[in-house]
């Protein structure tokens, strides 16, 4: 999905649970969003002020100011700010609160990245905030990738690739200039936790750079320790 003006959907994620909150914001990445993050409820207010976001994925349990509360002075600033809940209790108590205190809509711990995604764009689009988004292509300096067809071209040279090549790069590549590590990859690509098994994520890793970068300035790099990113070539 995009923005009504066609550019990418801005959304914020509030949540004191790091790797929650980080797994969260790959996963919206990875749909094309800007994603920022915010641990604690001031950080959450004082970020929506200054770069108002268009969704708003946001805990109930936070260590400073509770989730509702945060919900309403974010609402003071944005009328309207579609903003979904995330909440530890599954009680009728509980989503009624949450439901009747602005929010619309809520997910309970531990939940489907899924489940998620797909709740957020049906709120988007009932709120009339995002619209589907007809183009399929990520483009990273003269790298193409075509999500719908799974065409893959840097310059003007076809670039065949397997179907889990393809879904490697494509994680790279909608995280382009960010470095993502070898567990997240694991996780995205192959649903594993991390866990002695980052050999396959370097072979495959080996299979692209032969593919895209062979002969080429090098857009994929290795940083020891951290991970990988993709960049465009100077």
């Amino acid at each position: 999905m995009c923005r009504n003006d066609g550019g990418p959907i801005r959304a914020l994620v509030v949540d004191d649970e790091p790797v929650l909150a980080e797994m969260v914001s790959m996963t919206l990445r990875f749909e094309g969003w800007r994603v920022a993050t915010a641990s604690n409820g001031a950080e959450a207010i004082k970020f929506a002020r200054h770069s108002p976001p268009d969704i708003v994925v946001l805990s109930v349990t936070l260590p400073d100011i509770g989730g509702l509360e945060v919900l309403e002075r974010l609402r003071d600033n944005q009328p309207g700010l579609p903003l979904l809940l995330l909440t530890a209790k599954d009680s009728q108590e509980d989503r009624i609160a949450a439901l009747s205190a602005g929010g619309d809509d809520f997910v309970t711990k531990p939940f489907s990245l899924e489940e998620l995604v797909l709740r957020l764009r049906a709120l988007l689009r009932r709120t009339g905030v995002g619209v589907a988004d007809g183009t399929t292509r990520v483009v990273v300096g003269d790298l193409v990738l075509d999500e719908a067809t799974h065409e893959v071209i840097r310059g003007e040279q076809a670039i065949n690739l397997t179907a889990t090549e393809f879904e490697v790069l494509r994680f790279l590549m909608h995280n382009a200039r960010r470095v993502v590590s070898k567990s997240q990859i694991l996780q995205r690509v192959w649903d594993y936790d991390f866990g002695g098994r980052s050999n396959v994520v370097e072979l495959y890793i080996s299979y692209l750079r032969k593919k895209i970068d062979r002969g080429r300035e090098p857009m994929i790099h290795t940083l020891r320790g951290s991970g990988y990113l993709i960049k465009p070539a100077r």
